[in-house]
């Protein structure tokens, strides 16, 4: 006869089952992710200060950090669409389009480099590309510089922001404050909520999929603080993908380090708010996060994920989604009659 001792022991020994196998899951995650901190990270060689963050957030919004005064970094890193543009690839100066697709701005302090080559080692260093790239900005140093020596209320920003120097408006200062701004842009999730110890922060669906994220052998690339951004590998490491998603011309870190083996290799996407920054890969060509999901498991893993399978990743994807900090959108100084015209051709 089962009675109700009986079945008070078995649900307890079954509570206790799931309690023990919630903490083994979480005990390995632990050793391939890590939570987002509670505070800003300590830049290298440049001390965040709210008089910089100030700064960097008014420079980040500004359009005539641009040579024609459209484009501001803001433009294809939006706020509003998660930290990039949800194109396929950018458009810039002159309407060009870019070669490939925005990477999002959000959390990617922790990236180990920026850009999908790797070729910015920092985000002060990244700050500094699209501002000259032709195809983006389309601007030079000097006249960013002349810009921002045009109006005194920027003048009076970079004093604050670098005391003691005599002279800081400098393009070095410029990309530091950007850098200050842009690590202030964290976002944590119900997925740090969860690797901090809190139980009900993700829900059965989604610890089904990070179980199988770690199980297929998704965290081998896609680890640490990002789930990302922090190493190199082929795209097509088991099988390649077609040119139209693996565009031929595109020979990824190869331009960067000139290396045989570096064709076609690209820093892991972190992703973190992976499901707001449609389309994906560097190509931008895929829009669907579940498809994207089973393209890398065929190309990267060797695995034909089954419409389940992929469902459950991205059940488990999603809770990387985090809180936005809030943006409120900067008043910025008003040009002077000695502030650069806008330039280029904007077709």
């Amino acid at each position: 006869m089962i009675t109700l001792k009986h079945i008070l022991i078995t649900s307890t020994a079954l509570i206790a089952g799931q309690a023990a196998v919630a903490s083994e899951l979480r005990e390995t995650a632990l050793d391939l992710f890590k939570p987002l901190p509670s505070t800003i990270p300590a830049l290298a060689d440049n001390p965040v200060t709210p008089e910089k963050i100030d700064l960097g957030k008014a420079l980040f919004f500004d359009p005539r950090m641009s040579a024609s005064g459209v484009f501001s970094c803001n433009s294809c890193h939006n706020l509003a669409t998660g930290g990039d543009d949800n194109m396929p690839t950018s458009i810039g100066h002159g309407w060009q389009k870019g070669p490939r697709n925005s990477p999002t701005v959000l959390n990617a302090v922790f990236n180990e480099a920026q850009f999908w080559d790797g070729r910015a080692v920092d985000l002060a260093a990244q700050a500094k590309g699209p501002v000259q790239a032709g195809v983006e900005m389309a601007n030079t140093p000097d006249n960013v510089i002349a810009t921002l020596n045009s109006m005194s209320q920027y003048r009076d920003w970079f004093q604050a922001s670098f005391p003691g120097q005599a002279d800081p408006v400098t393009f070095d200062n410029f990309a530091k404050a950007i850098e200050a701004y842009e690590a202030t842009l964290i976002t944590p999730a119900p997925f740090d909520a969860w690797l901090n110890g809190d139980d009900n922060a993700l829900d059965a669906a989604e610890l089904a999929g990070l179980e199988l994220f770690i199980d297929k052998g998704c965290a081998a690339c896609h680890n640490g603080v990002n789930l990302g951004g922090n190493g190199y590998y082929p795209f097509g490491l088991i099988e390649k993908p077609g040119a139209d998603i693996l565009p031929e011309g595109d020979k990824g870190r190869f331009a960067v380090t000139e290396t045989a083996d570096d064709e076609y290799v690209f820093r892991a996407s972190p992703l973190r708010n992976i499901d707001q920054t449609a389309p994906y890969f560097h190509s931008g060509k895929v829009w669907d996060l579940k498809v994207a999901v089973q393209i890398m498991g065929e190309s990267q893993l060797g695995e034909d994920l089954s419409d389940a399978e992929a469902d459950k990743i991205v059940a488990f994807l999603n809770s990387l989604t985090g809180q936005m900090p809030q943006v409120v959108y900067p008043v910025l100084p008003a040009e002077t009659a000695a502030t650069p015209r806008p330039t280029g051709e904007v077709k």
